[in-house]
C-alpha cells in the first residue's frame, strides 16, 4: 500500500425519519478509494456522494448494506466514471442518504466510512 490513507466516519443512531446530509472539507488534494455504508436493519437506504453543485459526482445510488452488513465500494469501476474520484483541496464534500429509498423501509443506525488517499 502506498501513500497516506485516512478515513472519515459518520453515524446516526435510531430509526431515521428524514434524509441526512454529511458535509465536510479536506485541507489537501485526495482521492476517494473506498465507501462502506450500512444500516442495522433491512432498509431501502440509498447513498450519493459528491460536492456542491454535483451531489452525485463520485457515488450514485449506492444501496446501503442491510442488517449490519456493510455494502462496500472499493474498485475504480464502483465509482462514477469508473475511476477513483480525485478531489481538490477544500472541496465541499457532501454525502446524502435517502433514508428510505423513495418510500421503502427507513434505515436505522446508519454508519458511513469513507476511505481516502492523500494526493
Amino acid at each position: 500500500m502506498q501513500g497516506t490513507h485516512f478515513t472519515v466516519s459518520y453515524h446516526t443512531a435510531g430509526n431515521l425519519a428524514a434524509n441526512h446530509s454529511f458535509i465536510f472539507k479536506v485541507p489537501f488534494d485526495c482521492q476517494l478509494i473506498g465507501v462502506s455504508a450500512a444500516a442495522s436493519n433491512a432498509s431501502s437506504g440509498i447513498l450519493d456522494v459528491g460536492y456542491t453543485g454535483a451531489l452525485e459526482a463520485y457515488v450514485l445510488n449506492m444501496d446501503v448494506g442491510d442488517s449490519s452488513v456493510a455494502a462496500i465500494l472499493d474498485e475504480p469501476g464502483d465509482f462514477v466514471d469508473d475511476n477513483f474520484p480525485h478531489i481538490a483541496a477544500l472541496t465541499n464534500i457532501i454525502c446524502t442518504l435517502d433514508y428510505d429509498g423513495a418510500g421503502g423501509t427507513a434505515a436505522s443506525d446508519f454508519t458511513l466510512v469513507l476511505t481516502f488517499t492523500e494526493g
